[in-house]
């Protein structure tokens, strides 16, 4: 019997003590991260700007990019696939909307954060955050869609660290979960000891985000389990790996010469479903 992308997310979470997930950029990377067995997917608003518009993530990506990315993304694979839903494209009404869009994309689950439009990478400089009450209402609007009839979990992130404090951002992190948000990400904690404040104080689900050389100390996953977290997203190591490796590709291209970590070509085929294309196409043989 199958089930919804968002309840596969739910049954994922209640049997899986830390839920590991990797961020895609696209429909590919997607394919490589189930590819590679891991049990989720996490779409990534920095690398979906960076490789659909070549921009950084900064707010110059639409509702409408994101939410055709995030189509050819749950449709290229079976995993449940988690969305940056930014700060929901608008009002209260454009939140609903940008639900209701993303669980009819096949979404299982939407990020929804407080940050004053246009926004931009949590780990990055010039953060602003919009008010208590606006920051409250845009989570309402998204469980009141939910309550509406859309399958889908809502993750509701906080950016208040970095301008109001620690004692802020938890605040904003246990008023989301009682507004009924399903799981709360206070985004770029700053050591150690205010991660393990953040998961002592808030209730439910709760996010980490492992990013490279950011704000937050770059913990294992034991680590991040023993202090309370339940999920944890690595947005931009598939993306940083793939900069690296292109780069270098081009520059042994440029010098006259072939790169030298290169996939068969039979592999590169498999990877990308040239294998199973042809038994699909087997069972309807033209005449």
């Amino acid at each position: 019997m199958s089930t919804t992308p968002a309840q596969q997310l739910r049954d994922l979470l209640q049997r899986t003590p830390l839920l590991l997930m990797p961020a895609c950029f696209d429909a590919l990377s997607a394919k490589l991260i189930e590819q590679a067995g891991f049990p989720a997917v996490f779409m990534s608003g920095f690398g979906v700007s960076a490789s659909r518009l070549g921009l950084p993530d900064t707010g110059l990506i639409s509702y409408g990019e994101m939410l055709n990315q995030g189509q050819n993304i749950c449709a290229a694979v079976k995993i449940p696939v988690l969305g940056d839903g930014d700060t929901g494209y608008g009002n209260a009404i454009n939140v609903k909307r940008t639900v209701k869009g993303y669980a009819q994309a096949g979404f299982a689950c939407v990020m929804l954060e407080d940050q004053v439009a246009p926004k931009r990478c949590g780990h990055t400089q010039g953060k602003q955050v919009v008010g208590r009450e606006e920051a409250f209402t845009r989570i309402q609007a998204a469980v009141e869609a939910r309550k509406e009839g859309q399958d889908i979990l809502i993750m509701a992130r906080t950016d208040a660290r970095a301008t109001e404090g620690l004692d802020e951002a938890i605040f904003r992190a246990q008023t989301f979960a009682t507004l009924g948000a399903d799981i709360t990400f206070l985004e770029a904690p700053q050591s150690i000891e205010e991660m393990q404040a953040y998961c002592q104080q808030v209730q439910g689900y709760k996010m980490a985000n492992m990013v490279e050389q950011g704000k937050t100390p770059y913990l294992t996953p034991a680590e991040l389990q023993a202090i309370g977290y339940h999920l944890v997203a690595y947005p931009l190591t598939l993306l940083n790996v793939s900069i690296l490796a292109m780069q270098q590709a081009l520059q042994h291209l440029k010098n006259g010469q072939q790169p030298e970590q290169l996939l068969s070509f039979t592999t590169l085929k498999e990877v990308v479903g040239f294998t199973a294309y042809y038994q699909e196409e087997e069972r309807y043989p033209q005449k």
